[in-house]
């Protein structure tokens, strides 16, 4: 029998992706050093899954606010990768969730003699850059939200319990509601195209990133410690911003002449949200580190401008935010 893996998170953006890889048939068929024997896979969700689990997968309820629940779900699990976590600014949910729950959920992990715990994260636990072709170890931690606060530290308790961390920067692809449809929301509000300068930013598709989260867990050798996931080759902000555009492409209203960073920040000075977009465009967030692929044997892909254009219609379904 192959190890028995439990996934948090599965009903979410990323751990939605890990466990439908998880519950392919051969359990991690798109990492070469898999085991060999199929996993049976347990899926740890707030709501049903829809559709429902396939053969050789269960899920069982269960939420990181409720410690009995861990307890339940961590019982006869080899690996656990740990993909849950709230994002936004209910900086008590964050707490709830992000550090206490991954506290307890770990505890519950090493009591039931897990060998291997995965946890996503993210690199927004450094701060804001600039940082260029940043290696693990070289940057301090500096995050300047509840949502990296908390992730930062729940990150401490799978570290101390030997675990791995994965730290991808933007994730883009079907079923993402925060990145493009942000950038978007961004340009919308701007009366022309944002020439974004010349920096470049670190970015992996979430089919990907699942992907590693999968090699990261069955990989044998895999080492503990925080590691950056990400294309190997950081993108342009051009491209970045030139996806939103053709976004924008064919929705009421003329686009005027280009804006600068400088011009678009005095024109959104009052949208916290454009704020926060602009100063992350406007320098480099380039994470290098290449062992997701060179030691997990996961493929990162063509990258974004080759892999954008397949998930152009799920964007263009969702409104405009306001």
């Amino acid at each position: 029998m192959g190890p028995r893996i439990l996934i948090t998170g599965a009903t979410g953006f990323i751990g939605g992706r890990v466990a439908a890889k998880a519950a392919d048939a051969a359990g991690a068929a798109d990492t070469a050093r898999a085991a060999a024997e199929p996993a049976h896979v347990r899926l740890l969700a707030r709501r049903p899954l829809d559709p429902p689990a396939g053969p050789g997968t269960e899920t069982v309820p269960g939420d990181l606010r409720d410690p009995d629940s861990l307890r339940r779900a961590c019982e006869g699990v080899d690996v656990l990768i740990h993909c849950a976590s709230a994002i936004g600014a209910d900086e008590d949910l964050a707490r709830a969730v992000n550090d206490e729950g991954t506290r307890v959920l770990v505890d519950a992990a090493v009591r039931a003699g897990v060998t291997r715990i995965v946890s996503l994260s993210t690199a927004s636990v450094h701060g804001r850059g600039p940082f260029r072709a940043a290696a693990p170890g070289t940057l301090p931690l500096a995050p300047g939200s509840a949502t990296s606060r908390t992730r930062a530290a729940g990150e401490r308790y799978v570290l101390d319990a030997g675990g791995t961390v994965l730290r991808p920067h933007l994730v883009y692809g079907t079923g993402d509601r925060q990145l493009m449809p942000g950038i978007v929301r961004l340009l919308a509000a701007l009366p022309g195209p944002l020439d974004g300068g010349s920096s470049l930013h670190s970015m992996i598709d979430v089919d990907s990133l699942a992907g590693a989260l999968l090699g990261a867990a069955l990989f044998p050798g895999t080492r503990p410690g925080p590691c950056y996931v990400n294309h190997p080759e950081p993108v342009p902000v051009a491209e970045l911003l030139a996806a939103g555009e053709a976004l924008l492409a064919g929705r009421p209203g003329a686009r005027g002449p280009a804006v600068d960073i400088a011009e678009a920040r005095a024109l959104l000075a009052d949208l916290p949200f454009a704020q926060h977009h602009l100063a992350m465009l406007a320098g480099d967030h380039w994470f290098a580190d290449d062992r997701p692929w060179r030691e997990w044997g996961c493929d990162p892909g063509p990258g974004f401008a080759a892999t954008i254009a397949d998930h152009l219609p799920w964007y263009r379904d969702l409104p405009v935010p306001s």
